[in-house]
């Protein structure tokens, strides 16, 4: 196989975007982390020294692997990317067993604690971990990664650099040297920019806001009114970034109150053919069928524990992503999913009605818009803002494609592979990855919210299970 394995179409820019610079800024609140992980269980261990000498391939062709990130001063611009002096793949890649019986709980508990435990910000920001001695000689690999390297779209792509199509795939040649950047067609990667630079920018028009937004932001908080009616695309964006920020009602379940940073993981797995025919049959696409089945879940949660609740409030991350997109590209589309009692296929009809209402509302009202807005105000502010509107959201869901054929790390194939996503201030995660015929599903949970995980989950297969029989 070969291994430049296209990652010339990959584009990675020195400097955050706009979206990118806001989860950076937002970690200093430990809730709003955007740290996701990928629990891939193998049917045996992985060639240790194989796999090393691909992921030394890897951040070869992928730059960002061996970077780490440098902010501007004052937060005044998005930080930018630098390669580190001190790189070393050993620091990133490591192997643990796990003691017997070797459980699949096992794995997910010690996953869960690795996922949460923070970067080192000055070392390039991603950590894999084989762990081995699972029960039948199986095996698990864990990936830990920050938001803002690239998003779930854009990493199923960068694993194609370590993993392959077949068990005995050939070894890779002797890793290139990595590029190194021309003094004469960049700035020194080792230093900031200085303020006299940053004031440049500012004065020449090369960051997106003038310095006067940061003004009419604050002052558009604390009276929303008024801001005039909108009569050009950019008025329309403002608009829509004050009103998402203005909404500050509370998340509806009565059960799910409570935030902390104590972590459990859940699984689940569907059935790709039989999930994607129903939903056809009722009208709808498989997307439409994950959020009937997050929200279904998250009904019969509340009603077996005696709190019935008609509404609750969730978050969907929708792809943007264009052929000029960088490492991110997604927004997030909020909206009220029914969760009084009702049958499954009436509440997918009603989901699919208001997931096209809300993605349409929420064009005005983007990710990199609202990030371009709050990159004129002060990180304090923007992670009060930030948990203000984490606490009207109840649960996240995301919905990443990956291969629907077999695939293999260092001799070992993947069986199962569970995205655990950032819960950045909601009462559970659901990450839903399709691979080789099977809908692979993480539920990352807190657990001073939902107090019983295990039923969750319970719930959640259950809603699957009554999809595929409409």
């Amino acid at each position: 196989m070969a291994y430049a394995r296209g990652m010339s179409d990959m584009r990675f820019d020195r400097q955050m975007s706009d979206a990118e610079g806001l989860m950076w800024r937002l970690e200093k609140d430990p809730h709003l982390s955007s740290t996701f992980g990928t629990v891939t269980i193998l049917d045996r261990a992985p060639d240790f020294d194989s796999l090393r000498r691909r992921l030394e391939h890897a951040v070869i062709a992928v730059p960002r692997l061996r970077q780490r990130v440098l902010p501007a001063p004052a937060n005044v611009s998005p930080p930018v990317w630098v390669d580190d002096p001190e790189f070393s793949i050993d620091r990133h890649l490591r192997r643990i067993a796990c003691p017997k019986p070797g459980t699949l709980r096992q794995v997910l508990d010690l996953s869960s604690l690795i996922v949460a435990d923070p970067f080192d910000r000055t070392r390039p920001l991603w950590q894999f971990v084989v762990i081995e001695g699972m029960r039948g000689g199986k095996a698990a690999l864990l990936a830990k990664m920050h938001h803002t390297i690239t998003d779930g779209e854009r990493g199923v792509e960068l694993s194609l650099q370590y993993l392959d199509f077949e068990r005995d795939a050939p070894e890779p040649p002797p890793p290139p040297e990595p590029d190194l950047v021309d003094d004469d067609d960049d700035d020194d990667d080792d230093e900031a920019p200085g303020a006299a630079d940053t004031l440049f920018e500012f004065v020449s028009g090369s960051l997106r806001l003038p310095l006067g937004i940061a003004r009419q932001v604050r002052e558009l908080l604390a009276d929303p009114t008024g801001l005039p009616d909108a009569t050009s695309a950019a008025a329309r964006s403002f608009q829509g970034v004050v009103s998402q920020l203005s909404d500050t009602e509370q998340a509806r379940s009565p059960l799910w109150t409570a935030r902390s940073l104590n972590r459990r993981v859940e699984t689940a797995r569907a059935p790709f053919r039989e999930t994607k025919d129903a939903a056809k049959k009722l009208g709808g696409t498989l997307n439409t069928a994950f959020l009937t089945a997050a929200a279904d879940a998250a009904a019969n949660y509340h009603l077996r524990l005696g709190a019935p609740v008609e509404t609750l409030r969730a978050s969907m991350a929708v792809s943007t992503r264009t052929e000029e997109s960088g490492a991110n590209a997604f927004s997030l589309v909020r909206f009220l999913v029914p969760t009084g009692e009702m049958p499954i296929d009436e509440r997918f009809r009603a989901i699919t009605e208001i997931t096209e209402a809300a993605r349409s509302s929420s064009k005005n009202a983007g990710l990199d818009t609202l990030a371009a807005v709050a990159s004129t105000l002060p990180t304090s502010l923007i992670t009060r803002l930030a948990r203000q509107q984490a606490q009207t959201v109840d649960f996240a869901t995301s919905n990443v494609k990956g291969s629907p054929i077999p695939m293999y790390l260092a001799g070992a194939q993947l069986l199962e592979v569970y995205p655990i996503g950032p819960l950045a201030g909601v009462a559970f995660n659901l990450t839903l990855m399709s691979y080789l015929g099977s809908l692979d599903m993480a539920l990352h949970i807190d657990t001073a919210a939902v107090t019983e995980p295990e039923l969750l989950g319970e719930c959640l297969g259950d809603a699957f299970s009554r999809l595929a029989k409409v």
